[in-house]
């Protein structure tokens, strides 16, 4: 009859999902591994907590950078943005810049095009200004330790270079206010670096550097 072959296939179901669910592996008891202790510092406004992010996930070990990184990159490339921030605006002929120029090296007006002149026209000098570089790139990663998982032994950005002793004249207040100056210098010339890449590659994208005449 019908009802009765109803019944059997629903025994028959429920002896088949019995029988598979007995060879299901058994779900692991879930871990809070993304709500550990680590803390953003005070002050800082990190509301997606990226400078935490390293020791906060740990599904995939390694993969994301411990704190000691991720300032040691923000520092540096501070650094070199507002070293290329100055550079451009000193170098640049028209709009803005100063036009100033070092007698003997190569002059190109488009400050987008100048490394690749001066390396071409300088090689002598593009080589000892590419080893300088690995030299200070390699004591940040190099043998102060793996900061990029937190085993770095120096405080990110120090690298020991103040022969004038000028830390030594400051007070601990006077050193963490410089500290947090460059920080906050360092981001803005990171901004202004951006900007400049913009203002080249897409005309009106930086309305600021029009109404003031820059080109």
């Amino acid at each position: 009859s019908v009802p009765l072959s109803i019944t059997m296939k629903l025994a028959l179901a429920s002896t088949l999902v019995t029988a598979a669910a007995a060879f299901a592996p058994q779900q692991a008891p879930l871990t809070r591994t993304a709500l550990k202790a680590a803390e953003i510092d005070e002050g800082i406004w990190d509301p997606l907590q990226l400078s935490i992010i390293g020791k906060n996930i740990d599904t995939f070990p390694n993969m994301f950078p411990d704190q000691q990184f991720v300032q040691e990159a923000e520092i540096k490339h501070g650094r070199m943005s507002m070293l290329a921030w100055t550079g451009v605006w000193a170098t640049h002929v028209g709009g803005l810049g100063m036009g100033m120029h070092i007698p003997g090296f190569p002059e190109c007006t488009d400050w987008t095009k100048a490394l690749g002149v001066f390396a071409a026209e300088q090689p002598a000098w593009f080589a000892g200004i590419l080893m300088m570089i690995s030299i200070a790139e390699g004591e940040s990663v190099g043998h102060s330790g793996d900061n990029f998982r937190g085993k770095g032994s120096k405080t990110p950005g120090d690298y020991g270079f103040d022969y004038l002793g000028l830390k030594a004249k400051l007070s601990e207040e006077e050193f963490e206010r410089y500290k947090k100056v460059e920080m906050t210098q360092g981001r803005a010339a990171m901004i202004a670096m951006a900007s400049l890449f913009a203002f080249e590659s897409i005309p009106g994208s930086v309305p600021l550097m029009d109404i003031f005449g820059a080109y």
